[in-house]
């Protein structure tokens, strides 16, 4: 059986102080026996010195000294004489003294004749009687006093036991406060046992902790302990939010100790890693012995500054990497595909560079017009010319302006454009009637072969937009007396499959059919600035067809012109 905390401590003090008090006992026993041994000692020397004084008053022992011997001394005590050599010459209970054997390897007699005195316990080799022996020596004598070690003789040397029954009742008194302090000090170890216990189960109880030093550092543990509880509980949920945040992350990140061990990484890092090394790798260490990490290493032998930021190129792919320290030296690595931000910040500056470029012929047409209109001395029909060139120059910018408004809002605001359903016949009715004047001046033809019932599901105005500038385009560089066609050619459950083709002079070089749709892309040969446009027209149709959920693809006809090939949701 396991035995409490209180059983224990009370078993530990009572045990100590047993043998405290045994070993007071046995001092005073053996201390209190020496002192009774003392007093017979002092006895048998007085027998001694009597009997001294009767047998050797001369040479001889005579009888009358005997009997004055025996009468002064009790009968119960034997007298022995032994001389130096160990031979008995007197021993008053013995009458014939001839047949003892020699004394002098008897102990009291041995310590006499070396020490002058000598004391023994034993039994008698002679009477077989156990006395308590004394002798002491007298020049060449040694007169030994030997007293029965009796019932009372050991009464004499065992004491009086009125001590050994006053430390037995003090053993009780002390077991008793012992176990009245120990169940005072087991109260706190108690309810801290308790504590202990149902500290896993989620709820704070109230403990009953005794109103002393003990107490109060019991209940201050307890407070720190469920305050730490709450915070490590609290740090853990944290820890959780980063770590699935880390592994959501489109990041890669590594964490490191000072001594570069690994602590945790997310799949993306080794991913990433891979994607920039040229071998293979499983364990985030190859960023410590790559090549292509050695900047990266450079600034860990050195850590002078907390944070390193640098960009690593490699199989066609541009990752940023940066490095964040810490105040324990512990570090992370965060590895980010920024190819994607590259290309549209390269794209970005081309855009820019490109829309400066398409501003500055008309800014720059309008501008030469107008300085001469009003520096040179011109007839009134020759500054109507020159007036309405400018403003045909203003319309490019104007429609270049609104081309560029278009596209930034299907890419940065889609969510603002309404969505009803189209029908497309009317549509393409209300466009027919919007470029009749400059199809008939081409001598262009457009014709379409369309159910009248056919709706499309989209933004009125962008899909406007898209033939808009499909028939634009045709206008401007398929060439005169040509025609146009618009068909369906499939559909399904979800979609209608369009073909928008006319028969002018088509694109010989094929290689430039993949980019006509990139903005202020041109090509040669008949399609230059020269024949108007923003530049940004097929670029306008495929974002908004993209809009719509579809896709678009230029080729060549068979027979000559170039045709769309797209689909609409229905």
């Amino acid at each position: 059986m396991k035995l409490i905390y209180r059983h224990r401590l009370f078993l530990s003090l009572a045990l100590a102080f047993a043998v405290f008090t045994v070993g007071i006992l046995l001092f005073e026993q053996v201390r209190e026996r020496k002192m009774n041994i003392k007093v017979i000692e002092s006895k048998l020397d007085a027998y001694a010195e009597v009997a001294s004084a009767l047998l050797f008053s001369n040479d001889s022992i005579k009888s009358s000294n005997i009997s004055n011997l025996q009468s002064m001394i009790p009968k119960s005590i034997r007298v022995t004489v032994i001389d130096k050599d160990g031979r008995v010459s007197f021993d008053n209970n013995i009458d014939s003294i001839a047949n003892l054997q020699s004394h002098a390897n008897r102990p009291e007699i041995y310590a006499a004749l070396k020490n002058n005195k000598g004391r023994d316990i034993r039994k008698s080799e002679t009477t077989k009687q156990e006395y308590i022996y004394y002798a002491k020596r007298y020049d060449t004598k040694v007169i030994r006093i030997a007293m029965p070690y009796d019932v009372q003789a050991k009464k004499i040397l065992k004491g009086d036991d009125l001590f050994l029954n006053f430390i037995l009742i003090f053993f009780v008194l002390i077991l008793f406060l012992i176990s009245r302090i120990t169940g005072s000090f087991n109260k706190s170890i108690t309810e801290l046992h308790k504590f202990v216990l149902s500290s896993n189960d989620g709820y704070r109880r109230i403990y009953n902790f005794p109103k002393d030093e003990l107490g109060d550092i019991a209940e201050k543990i307890t407070n720190d302990f469920m305050e730490l509880k709450e915070s490590k509980k609290m740090i853990d949920i944290e820890r959780d939010k980063l770590l699935q945040h880390i592994h959501s992350s489109e990041e890669g990140v590594c964490f490191f100790s000072d001594g570069e061990t690994v602590q945790f990484y997310n799949g993306l890092f080794i991913k990433y890693l891979n994607t920039l090394t040229n071998e293979p790798q499983s364990e985030p260490y190859a960023i410590f012995y790559d090549d292509i990490f050695k900047d990266v290493n450079q600034f860990l032998l050195g850590k002078q500054k907390n944070y390193f930021e640098t960009q690593i190129k490699n199989h066609g792919k541009v990752f940023s990497l940066r490095i964040n320290i810490f105040e324990d030296n512990s570090f992370e690595i965060v590895l980010n595909d920024i190819t994607k931000q590259e290309r549209t910040r390269q794209l970005k500056q081309e855009m820019t560079g490109n829309i400066a470029h398409e501003i500055r012929t008309p800014v720059t047409g309008i501008r030469g017009y107008l300085e001469t209109v009003l520096e040179q001395p011109l007839s009134d029909d020759q500054k109507e010319h020159f007036i309405k060139q400018a403003y045909n120059q203003t319309i490019t910018l104007s429609e270049l302006i609104s081309d560029m408004s278009l596209l930034t809002k299907i890419e940065d605001a889609p969510q603002s454009f309404q969505l009803e359903k189209v029908n497309l016949n009317s549509l393409l009715e209300s466009l027919r009637g919007d470029y009749m004047d400059e199809m008939e001046e081409k001598r262009i033809t457009f014709n379409w072969s369309i159910s009248p019932n056919v709706t499309v599901f989209g933004n009125t105005n962008l899909i406007y937009s898209i033939f808009r500038n499909l028939l634009d385009n045709s206008i401007r560089y398929a060439g005169e007396n040509i025609s146009i066609n618009i068909n369906i050619y499939k559909e399904d459950n979800q979609f209608f499959y369009f073909s928008f083709s006319d028969n002018g002079v088509g694109i010989d070089d094929q290689s430039h059919l993949n980019r006509l749709f990139e903005r202020f892309y041109r090509i040669s040969e008949g399609r230059t600035r020269s024949t108007g446009g923003s530049g940004l027209g097929l670029s306008i149709v495929k974002n908004a067809i993209a809009f719509h959920h579809g896709t678009v693809i230029a080729k060549n006809r068979a027979g000559g012109g170039l045709e769309f090939l797209f689909q609409l949701h229905k």
